[in-house]
């Protein structure tokens, strides 16, 4: 599978997660949700900074490693956030705060890197675009324990 297309479906995946997890009440659910989109972000997180952002800065322009810059960063305060969460009641209100704060930043990464990332992403060359999507999807399923099945 082509790299962009897999991110992008890993998007489409957990946005899909976080929308689960606005129209869920009950406290068990929400820490499966939770754990879940814990994978999901991991997993995904682990296949971009190992595997894609070093391809696309391996374009060697500016831009690129501007956007990768940017990414990692964002990487970073999604790790802050998901580290917090565990220890937070699922029934505090606090939890709904961080779990929001945590959907738009996810959701806006993902935006910015469809948006912008990927279009620069495709100069990789379609070749290794397959190739790469086949290691870091084999990655993911590596890092979440997931042997052949698919998840954000």
């Amino acid at each position: 599978m082509n790299a962009i297309d897999l991110l992008k479906r890993q998007h489409k995946e957990v946005k899909s997660l976080f929308k689960k997890m606005e129209k869920t009440e009950a406290g068990r659910e929400r820490r499966q949700l939770l754990d879940q989109i814990e994978a999901a972000l991991k997993g995904h997180t682990v296949i971009e900074e190992e595997m894609f952002y070093p391809a696309v800065k391996g374009l060697e322009t500016k831009k690129a490693e501007e956007m990768v810059a940017e990414a990692l960063e964002e990487h970073h305060v999604v790790k802050l956030v998901l580290t917090e969460l565990p220890d937070v009641d699922v029934e505090d209100e606090q939890f709904e705060a961080k779990m929001t704060v945590l959907s738009e930043l996810v959701e806006h990464h993902a935006d910015e890197e469809e948006d912008e990332m990927f279009k620069t992403a495709k100069k990789i060359g379609d070749d290794e675009l397959d190739d790469l999507g086949t290691r870091m999807e084999a990655r993911f399923n590596e890092v979440t324990g997931q042997g052949s099945r698919k998840a954000a």
